[in-house]
């Protein structure tokens, strides 16, 4: 079926409301619902013009039980119908849920490990470390690992999340409290997987996948919120690592799943659709219930994926340093989902409603305040963590009060795609990128050249621009700077 959005052209550029904030009203398309709210710089906002971003976002917002505004956040760009960095809201007892508006890898997220190791101490063994952690930490598609994992093991994880793994030796019990949703979102449930997903995931626990999935060893290269950077434990020069990786082929299998179901269900009810690829379903519909169910089966078994891997990290650490993780304070900082749809409470113009937030290709945000936030993070705000592309820098940032009223908590994921794979491929030679990592004294371990040139920095936005768009709209505060000393990626 040909793909049809709701206007041929994009039309006028969206109305400047402030310097980081832009709208298209309804208005502007008679099937539009609500408006929609950019947040970015007028040159990102041009850079959206490039792709279907704006077209994906009006289709988006002329979904049913769409609430308040339709968002597209900084590192927004084109996605499978829904735009990669929106952000859409649905009512809970009469709204929808649209997999297409959470994406392929559920719960593709990051984690932070803090350490109190200084870059001095880590220069001598930063080759080993990274030979180690390649080691330790399989990658590449269709990576593997054999923990001894059964489909038992597979079915608590899907259902318990981290407590469960943790419970088997995988981490430290202060784990739990520093992962959204405590490692774990209730409402799973293993028997709605199909078969193939789970046979898919079974073997997948603890590997870190390709594409723009990656672990990265960095410095501190600056604090800027003095007050949060003390209170989060980051000093400037420590050593972190990043880990950026979601649910692998379980929870792809799991979308690929429910999108053919989804559009079944709309060839079964006549729903007519500006673009295929936003098939939905009524939350209160057998199948949206059951996509809910196994979408949780994703999260879970992402949380846990990156808690093995962090287990897996301290390992490589104690084999190089030859001291405990414990006494290196690899402590975790915080575990941020992005693709996924949450029940929450927002505030509405005034009125408390439950919603379910789609997050696509969008972190959560959550300020001061919310007793969904662990008890240390209550009065400073719910950490979220930027990375940047390969070779760039990454943030950590707060999330703000006014997230809530802005943007249901949510805020970006990262710096966000300006050229497609293939056109990175053609137009950014390898030697490039080796050359500027081989100038920056980063340590590269790829498992595939061809994702040099597709995970360079220039086929990506500048995270610096995309960061101050989110810090000047006021969404968040940007609490430290982290810049990459080694990068494994598949």
């Amino acid at each position: 079926m040909k793909r049809e959005s709701l206007t041929n052209k994009v039309g006028n550029m969206p109305k400047k409301i402030n310097d980081f904030l832009w709208e298209i009203d309804k208005s502007e398309n008679p099937g539009m619902k609500v408006p929609i709210h950019i947040y970015a710089s007028e040159k990102i906002v041009n850079t959206m013009g490039k792709d279907r971003t704006i077209r994906q976002a009006m289709n988006a917002a002329s979904l049913p039980s769409i609430v308040k505004h339709m968002l597209v956040m900084p590192d927004g760009h084109e996605g499978y119908g829904f735009p990669v960095g929106g952000v859409a809201a649905f009512d809970a007892e009469n709204g929808i849920i649209s997999p297409g508006a959470v994406g392929y890898d559920i719960n593709c997220g990051v984690r932070l490990i803090k350490t109190n190791l200084t870059v001095e101490e880590l220069r001598p063994k930063l080759s080993r470390l990274m030979d180690q952690l390649m080691k330790n930490v399989p990658s590449g598609v269709g990576s593997r690992i054999n923990l001894g994992f059964t489909r038992t093991d597979l079915e608590r994880v899907a259902n318990e999340g981290v407590g469960y793994i943790v419970d088997k030796g995988f981490g430290f019990k202060e784990d739990v409290d520093h992962i959204e949703e405590y490692g774990r979102i209730k409402g799973a449930d293993f028997n709605e997987v199909s078969d193939f997903a789970k046979k898919r995931g079974t073997h997948e626990l603890g590997t870190l996948g390709a594409g723009n999935h990656f672990l990265e060893v960095q410095r501190i290269s600056e604090t800027f919120d003095k007050k949060i950077a003390k209170g989060y434990g980051l000093e400037k020069d420590n050593v972190t690592i990043l880990i950026h990786s979601g649910s692998r082929g379980f929870g792809h299998q799991i979308c690929s799943d429910y999108l053919r179901t989804f559009s079944e269900y709309q060839q079964k009810n006549n729903i007519v659709l500006p673009d295929p690829e936003l098939s939905y379903a009524d939350v209160n519909s057998r199948e949206a219930e059951s996509y809910l169910k196994s979408m949780r089966c994703a999260v879970n078994f992402a949380f846990v994926n990156r808690q093995i891997m962090t287990n897996s990290i301290r390992k490589a650490f104690e084999t190089i340093f030859e001291k405990s993780a414990d006494s290196m304070g690899m402590e975790l900082l915080y575990d941020v989902a992005h693709n996924i749809a949450k029940l929450e409470e927002h505030n509405v113009d005034g009125r408390r409603m439950k919603l379910y937030v789609h997050r696509k290709g969008a972190t959560r945000a959550f300020g001061p305040g919310r007793d969904d936030i662990p008890k240390k993070f209550k009065e400073l705000g719910q950490p979220v963590l930027i990375p940047g592309s390969m070779g760039s820098a990454s943030y950590v940032l707060a999330g703000r009060s006014e997230a809530m009223t802005e943007t249901f908590g949510s805020s970006c994921h990262g710096s966000g795609r300006v050229m497609s794979r293939h056109q990175a491929i053609r137009d950014i030679p390898a030697s490039r990128t080796l050359d500027d990592l081989k100038d920056k004294g980063i340590e590269l371990r790829v498992r595939n050249k061809k994702l040099i040139s597709e995970e360079a920095e220039w086929a990506y936005k500048d995270v610096n621009e995309v960061v101050q768009s989110i810090a000047g709209a006021k969404i968040s505060n940007i609490v430290a700077k982290l810049v990459p000393l080694g990068v494994a990626k598949g």
